[in-house]
């Protein structure tokens, strides 16, 4: 089978209809006609995820579908590429990025995650409805985060957003907006090294080459605003259409009911031949994972399709992965995500879309899935 990837408009937040009667581990055709695999339970992307005999290597896996990555085995990854990286190589930098994203430094940033709510919150206001929620509320609190976070001038925040999006976006200037980011933050490690601030880049710029500085950075800065923006304007836009209520528990079940990678997932390629689910695994064999499907998996979740912020195996999503490629960056958001419905619906408890739930526009075909724009409206 190909992958499917377009969504119901009537059920934007549900997997793919064709993804529901699929086995644990299915036969996938990938882009470059290789024939691999796709995982759609829990127990099959733990077995993947959590085992050292699959690769995250881009040399050796095929990308599921036409995307942002080119067809066929990609290139090494490049030093500090941490992401694209195994142990021991991977180890290393996550040895050192571990002590960044700590949870105690994490809610140490809370108070200005807020203050830079708030503010969003009242330029919203004093603008008046209706609004984008994507463009003035939920993509530039995640970037002004991870920019502080990295040491990076706020006021490039367009740059940043628009580079990142052409990265991880359909149709986008891939090469060309990963070498203007590359370029950009290669100046600011050298201005990092002359006058060390209080931030990652400063912190990491004595363990680490110019290379792997620019290449930490720019994995964290694409991954840092990028999906968490889409998961807040999803979030906002999932409630909104189902009319419910934000809960403060809510936060954790959205991520487990929406699942915003969606593109086959994280993916791994096989270095032996492996058993997975009782499906055997060849060497070179790419493994797809479906997070969409893996978070709803009906031998972990009771009643998985429905939205339920009482669920108490919500935890045992995921939506952040799982092993040694775990995101380091969960707990920021976690905290940013929190932070963002709540003062949200506080401020605007009269929030509602300003357009029928079937034209919001959605990003089918990016490897974050998303909504292009969120119309909303307040009394």
């Amino acid at each position: 089978m190909r992958l499917p990837i377009e969504r119901d408009p009537k059920c934007p937040f549900d997997p793919p209809s064709a993804l529901r009667a699929l086995p644990p581990m299915s036969r996938l055709e990938f882009a470059d006609g290789h024939l691999g695999w796709l995982a759609t339970t829990m127990e099959a992307a733990r077995a993947v995820l959590g085992d050292p005999r699959f690769s995250a290597r881009p040399e050796l896996k095929h990308a599921a579908v036409r995307s942002t990555m080119p067809s066929g085995p990609g290139r090494p990854a490049p030093p500090g590429f941490f992401a694209a990286t195994d142990p021991p190589e991977h180890t290393r930098y996550r040895r050192l990025l571990t002590g960044q994203f700590t949870l105690r430094r994490m809610r140490v940033l809370e108070p200005r995650i807020e203050r830079i709510t708030a503010d969003h919150l009242d330029a919203m206001a004093a603008a008046g409805p209706p609004a984008d929620l994507m463009s003035a509320y939920a993509l530039p609190i995640p970037s002004m985060v991870i920019c502080e976070l990295l040491g990076v001038p706020y006021e490039e925040h367009d740059f940043f957003q628009d580079r990142s999006r052409q990265i991880v976006g359909a149709g986008g200037d891939v090469a060309g907006a990963s070498a203007d980011l590359a370029g950009y933050l290669g100046e600011l490690v050298h201005s990092k090294r002359a006058e060390p601030g209080d931030d990652l880049i400063s912190g990491l710029a004595c363990e680490l080459t110019d290379e792997e500085l620019v290449n930490v950075a720019m994995i964290l800065l694409v991954a840092g605003h990028e999906t968490t923006a889409n998961m807040l304007a999803l979030g906002v836009f999932a409630l909104l259409a189902e009319g419910r209520p934000y809960e403060e528990s809510m936060d954790e079940e959205l991520l487990r009911w929406l699942s915003v990678l969606h593109l086959g997932g994280p993916s791994r390629a096989a270095l032996e031949d492996v058993e997975v689910a009782g499906t055997p695994v060849r060497k070179g064999e790419t493994v797809a994972l479906s997070l969409p499907m893996i978070n709803r998996d009906p031998a972990v979740f009771a009643d998985p399709d429905v939205l339920d912020p009482g669920r108490p195996e919500t935890r045992r999503h995921l939506s952040f992965g799982h092993g040694v490629h775990q995101c380091l960056g969960q707990q920021l958001a976690r905290i940013e995500l929190r932070i963002g419905y709540r003062a949200l619906f506080e401020r605007f408890p009269g929030l509602r879309l300003a357009v029928p739930a079937t034209e919001v526009p959605l990003k089918h075909d990016a490897a974050v899935y998303g909504v292009g724009s969120l119309p909303v409206t307040w009394t």
